[in-house]
């Protein structure tokens, strides 16, 4: 059974209201297909405890949103523990937890799909989908792992350069650095840690790399030139263009 709050026409909360809760989104979407998007409660297999996220339900099924940037009212300038746990609020921007997320994707009978979409100031939009999605647990260092790239927005995981794909990579903060710089050399400058040079925020840098969605966000007008914005290098170009709104989700089949 579902309850929900609408809020001029736009549903922003439902809950399970049963013994037992779904292990994530597609599966909520399989087995209530009239289900809409919103919060729900979740209790993914082998995880101790249930937790919220936001769905998004579309025709092709459910998806668990990871992220979801949209302004610049919430930090992501947050350390190892806050990347960890989660922070921000599901019906809002917010980062879902890298524990929630090992959670979502470790299962190995079923393939995870990430989806991450791009909005810019112009009024466009772009994506790109990755097969086999997952990403490891904390003794790992939350290592990302993508395969087959599909979309419009390019392949920025792997790098718009050879040499500094992040696939296979471990996540990192401005206090647990896994970026593989000791230092990274580009042109005449010296980097040692890619999450401060990029906006101090948390993600898995490899020598940096060509995306990075947890930097700062930039207003219209002051978007373009910034190492350190919402970057998807592949997207925007040549130079660095900060994305007006992304969001990150998963979809399991």
């Amino acid at each position: 059974m579902l309850g929900s709050v609408d809020i001029k026409g736009e549903l922003l909360y439902s809950q399970s209201f049963f013994f037992g809760f779904w292990t994530d989104c597609t599966n909520i979407k399989t087995r209530s297909p009239n289900a809409t998007s919103g919060v729900y409660t979740i209790w993914p297999t082998g995880v101790k405890g249930s937790f919220e996220v936001y769905c998004k339900m579309l025709k092709d099924g459910g998806w668990t949103v990871i992220q979801r940037r949209t302004g610049g009212q919430l930090s992501f300038r947050q350390n190892w523990k806050a990347y960890k746990q989660g922070f921000g609020k599901c019906q809002k921007d917010h980062w879902l937890g890298l524990d929630k997320v090992w959670a979502l994707t470790k299962g190995k009978n079923r393939n995870s799909v990430l989806r991450v979409d791009l909005w810019d100031f112009e009024g466009g939009s772009a994506f790109a989908e990755y097969q086999n999605f997952s990403v490891g647990n904390e003794r790992m260092g939350y290592k990302l792992q993508v395969g087959i790239y599909s979309g419009n927005a390019g392949d920025a995981i792997r790098g718009a350069y050879a040499g500094i794909e992040q696939d296979g990579y471990g996540f990192s903060t401005l206090d647990h650095d896994n970026d593989g710089c000791s230092p990274c050399i580009f042109g005449d400058i010296a980097i040692n840690d890619c999450s401060r040079m990029e906006g101090s925020g948390g993600w898995w840098f490899s020598r940096c790399g060509s995306a990075n969605l947890n930097g700062n966000w930039y207003p219209a007008g002051n978007n373009r030139g910034w190492a350190s914005g919402l970057r998807w290098d592949t997207w925007k170009g040549p130079e660095p263009y900060s994305a007006k709104a992304t969001c990150m989700m998963a979809k399991f089949v």
